[in-house]
């Protein structure tokens, strides 16, 4: 039996709220709601006449599928393979969604990936240069030699 790779498994959650989010925000354009109205009236000027909360989660979510998948210049770079920023990018990414009524299941699905991210994290886990692969192992005689 394999071995958990929490951040491929976090990367998939990732993309699964960020598609999501996509159609949630396409659905706001057409049904404009903002998630706390029934407490207030004050935001409904996110939503309408002008979709400024609708671009904002359309917008984050496409950068959030180019990071994720990732595209070919996005691949490799230091940026992609921090465990890090994905920690800090998305729970802005949960927050925005939550604001935005159709898009409430995304923002729960960017805090359970980012709640995998920080377990890879914790675990020392390295995001790959090329998507989709293993880290690769260092020979234990290799390693003891180098001692």
């Amino acid at each position: 039996m394999g071995k958990l790779i929490k951040n491929h498994w976090a990367r998939l959650v990732i993309l699964t709220a960020a598609t999501y989010q996509v159609a949630a925000a396409l659905e706001g354009f057409f049904w404009p709601k903002f998630f706390f109205d029934f407490l207030t009236k004050n935001f409904d000027g996110f939503v309408m006449p002008v979709p400024i909360l609708q671009i904002l989660n359309l917008v984050f979510a496409l950068i959030t599928l180019a990071y994720e998948w990732p595209l070919k210049y996005v691949a490799g770079t230091r940026l992609h393979m921090s465990i890090e920023a994905r920690l800090m990018w998305l729970p802005l990414g949960s927050l925005l969604s939550i604001m935005l009524y159709q898009a409430t299941n995304p923002a729960l699905y960017y805090l359970i990936g980012c709640a995998a991210y920080c377990w890879a994290f914790c675990e020392g886990e390295v995001i790959c240069a090329v998507p989709w692969t293993l880290p690769k192992r260092i020979d234990r005689r290799a390693r003891a030699e180098k001692v």
